[in-house]
């Protein structure tokens, strides 16, 4: 009997913008951590899942594929 090893395979492709270099900085940050936070929540299932900034605009995707393997 063999054990079983759980993956995940996470692509993200966000296009942030804004007024200058640190804000987009701190706002690619956020919603990175939001991101982060919701699959801590268990709140993603497989496939792809738009996302959005602070303010609800659309700024890409993210993509998970949760699997298991010996």
């Amino acid at each position: 009997m063999s054990d079983m090893t759980a993956h995940i395979k996470c692509d993200v492709e966000i296009d942030v913008s804004g007024p200058n270099d640190r804000t987009v900085v701190k706002w690619t940050a956020d919603t990175l951590r939001r991101i982060a936070d919701r699959l801590e929540a268990d709140s993603y299932e497989d496939g792809h899942h738009d996302v959005s900034d602070n303010s609800g605009r659309p700024v890409g995707t993210v993509y998970f594929d949760f699997y298991d393997s010996d």
